[in-house]
């Protein structure tokens, strides 16, 4: 039995929406990092720190797939 929400609390269906927009933004800023490090041919230190980045997302979008399918289940 669920209970009631406090003033401040956000619902299932408000979370659930947060969480999908912000995979979204992770999903771009994935896509960002992995298409500016394969633009970048002289300056191995900064491909190397943005191909970082996006792995970095990629956990990020994983974890948020698997609280996203949690909460719908």
């Amino acid at each position: 039995m669920s209970q009631p929400l406090q003033d401040d609390e956000m619902n299932k269906d408000e979370l659930i929406a947060l969480l999908e927009m912000t995979l979204e933004r992770e999903n771009e800023l994935l896509r960002t990092y992995v298409i500016a490090s394969e633009r970048i041919h002289n300056n191995a230190a900064l491909k190397l720190r943005l191909i970082n980045f996006a792995e970095g997302n990629a956990k990020r979008t994983k974890q948020l797939i698997d609280e996203i399918s949690i909460l719908k289940s």
